[in-house]
């Protein structure tokens, strides 16, 4: 069976466990939690915006509880699968496990997916006075000089960061890794000329790039975004198959009955899908999906299959 095909027909035997008409017909009877990251955070404008849509379509209170780096997961992991705890995050779910070898949930064995909810590319940016116009020019240079490179991160560990080495790896390219202690130092770091080049999100650089103080070359994404019209893909610009981005999922804790999963999913795709709520996601730099609970289950096993292998190759330990 392929690890796509495996990962998903994990998730359907954990959740058929609860399986049963009856067990979603009162549901909910009384307020949801959504649990996701401290205030100011992407994963926290998020969930305010569909706890709001959420309330006004289920009747019933949807309060978002701001948590910090593992407390959000391992309580959620830990709560009862009754469809009042739920979890909105990143990445973070499924790549800390495979960075740390002491995390202690597992994202397949812990969790019930429920939703993609959107997905924020990053954007291969570098210092506007570096020499180079597009990914294949980066990538001459890069091997015309190599090890007088620098990237940035906002940490370790960091999508940027895998981002960064998975180019490293693609390219062929001796290219050095300077984490930064978030997304602000690490932007300065780049305008400043301390890097030359860095993946971060499509919201919190395009003014950058349009004001000339960095150059944009492409787009992490497996297809054009919106976000940068015009702007090819790195992987069409000369790199097949590179793809990095950073997802806004909603899990459940394991066992959560069939019923509720699919009765949330079909809520919050209905929510994010709203026009007013669409535009609200794309102006913070965000594309709305609105998967289904498969889709998750796929996307996060392909994404999982992929940062393994760039972690091993890189020696990448979070700290």
């Amino acid at each position: 069976m392929a690890p796509g095909g495996l990962v998903l027909s994990l998730f359907s035997a954990s959740a058929l466990l609860g399986t049963g008409s009856a067990l979603g017909q009162d549901y909910p009877n009384k307020p949801i939690h959504i649990i996701t990251a401290p205030p100011g955070a992407s994963g926290d404008f998020a969930a305010r915006l569909i706890a709001q849509g959420l309330t006004a379509s289920l009747g019933r209170q949807v309060i978002v509880e701001n948590r910090t780096g593992f407390i959000s997961i391992e309580s959620v992991a830990k709560a009862p699968p009754d469809g009042y705890t739920l979890l909105l995050l990143g990445n973070t779910i499924w790549v800390m496990p495979l960075l740390r070898g002491n995390a202690s949930w597992d994202p397949i064995r812990d969790f019930s997916p429920i939703t993609l909810a959107a997905t924020t590319p990053g954007i291969l940016v570098v210092h506007a006075s570096l020499p180079v116009k597009s990914v294949k020019e980066l990538i001459a240079l890069a091997k015309a000089r190599p090890g007088e490179l620098n990237y940035g991160s906002t940490a370790t560990g960091a999508t940027n960061h895998l981002a960064g080495e998975l180019f490293k790896s693609m390219a062929k390219v001796n290219i050095v890794h300077v984490p930064y202690n978030g997304g602000g130092p690490a932007l300065n770091g780049l305008i400043t000329g301390e890097v030359q080049l860095m993946f971060p999100a499509a919201g919190s650089v395009t003014p950058l790039v349009r004001s000339g103080r960095l150059k944009a070359l492409a787009v992490a994404s497996a297809q054009p975004s919106a976000l940068v019209p015009g702007l090819p893909t790195v992987a069409s610009a000369g790199l097949p198959g590179f793809e990095m981005m950073t997802m806004t999922t909603i899990f459940a804790p394991a066992k959560t009955p069939v019923a509720i999963i699919n009765r949330l999913n079909q809520e919050i795709v209905r929510v994010v899908n709203k026009p007013d709520v669409k535009a609200r996601f794309f102006d913070s730099g965000s594309e709305v999906v609105g998967s289904s609970p498969e889709q998750l289950g796929a996307a996060m096993q392909a994404d999982m299959s992929r940062l393994t292998e760039v972690a091993k190759t890189a020696g990448i330990h979070a700290k």
